[in-house]
């Protein structure tokens, strides 16, 4: 299943809903829709209890929501029919606006160097700060947006870099887990992209930070869509690419890791990893950065830069400068 959060046009609030191609179910109508069908008192506060409307109520509901999913995809085809009579249950993808699909994560843990050609092109570039294996600092949550928002070209930055990075979205909570079973609590898997400002960057790491360079308004793109796990049988084999006015500026694929997801997931739950919390794997190869002449690399106004994994879908998020 695929799983979407989007802008209810009426409520204007963000709602979970599953992906059926072109269309959105918003899950937690639907499931009142489908308990209401079958003889239940109060079935909108019955729904709400056991399917919320929202993503990261969703997910901390647990395995009670995950079976109530699967009751609204095994009705989908009656949803999507109007058989099914609850109201307005359906919204096509080109009539809603997206947001990220987890809007707030508690936290998002992101790693690097698990690429290792991505370090590589940086000793190459001569990049003057090292890229070792188990690199890690917080995302803030405050700096996500959707898929298709824009994002900010902050007036203090002349070299604004793209990351392609695939997303873990873990779905059950968990602490010191190991890798032999460290794909149980993962939900699925999202795009991602760890937007940063070199420049302020590299002024950060001469005192050992990653922070404001990382974590500036907007600098987190996820989406389009939470891919469950079970639409991903195998996530070490995704291609990956990143376009930039149509233009190829990174591409890999998810084989290329030099260490596996189970390993990051058991590596970094020293610390409690809640629902909706998110993992990131690092970014392949490409950045402009450690490019020759990465000026010409650089993200500016008016760029469309596209994001895209295999399985997980595309974002398309346009520069615009700052106001």
């Amino acid at each position: 299943m695929k799983l979407a959060t989007y802008i209810h046009p009426h409520l204007k609030t963000p709602r979970a809903a599953l992906v059926v191609g072109d269309t959105l179910i918003d899950v937690n109508h639907a499931y009142a829709a489908i308990l209401e069908s079958e003889g239940e008192e109060d079935p909108q506060i019955l729904a709400d209890g056991l399917l919320p409307s929202n993503m990261l109520g969703l997910l901390r509901r647990g395995r009670r929501a995950l079976e109530a999913l699967g009751e609204v995809a095994e009705r989908s085809r009656a949803i999507l029919s109007g058989e099914l009579d609850g109201g307005r249950l359906t919204y096509r993808l080109s009539e809603v606006r997206l947001t990220a699909p987890i809007p707030r994560p508690g936290k998002i843990i992101h790693t690097a160097g698990n690429f290792r050609e991505h370090a590589k092109e940086a000793e190459k570039a001569r990049w003057e700060f090292p890229i070792p294996q188990w690199i890690s600092f917080l995302k803030s949550p405050s700096a996500v947006i959707g898929p298709y928002d824009p994002i900010i070209y902050p007036r203090y930055t002349k070299e604004l870099d793209y990351e392609l990075e695939m997303a873990i979205v873990i779905g059950r909570r968990c602490k010191y887990i190991s890798r032999n079973n460290a794909l149980d609590y993962v939900a699925g898997y999202m795009v991602f992209n760890d937007i940063t400002a070199r420049d302020i960057q590299r002024v950060e790491m001469k005192n050992g930070l990653l922070n404001f360079g990382k974590n500036l308004d907007t600098f987190a793109p996820l989406g389009p869509f939470l891919t469950l796990k079970d639409e991903v049988p195998d996530p070490h084999n995704l291609k990956m690419e990143l376009r930039v006015n149509g233009e190829v500026r990174q591409s890999g694929n998810t084989n290329r890791l030099s260490v596996t997801i189970q390993e990051i997931l058991e590596h970094y739950s020293w610390v409690m990893l809640e629902p909706g919390d998110i993992v990131t794997t690092g970014t392949i190869s490409g950045v402009a950065a450690f490019r020759e002449n990465p000026e010409r690399y650089y993200l500016k106004p008016g760029d469309i830069m596209e994001s895209e994994i295999e399985r997980l879908g595309v974002m398309r998020n346009p520069i615009i400068a700052e106001e």
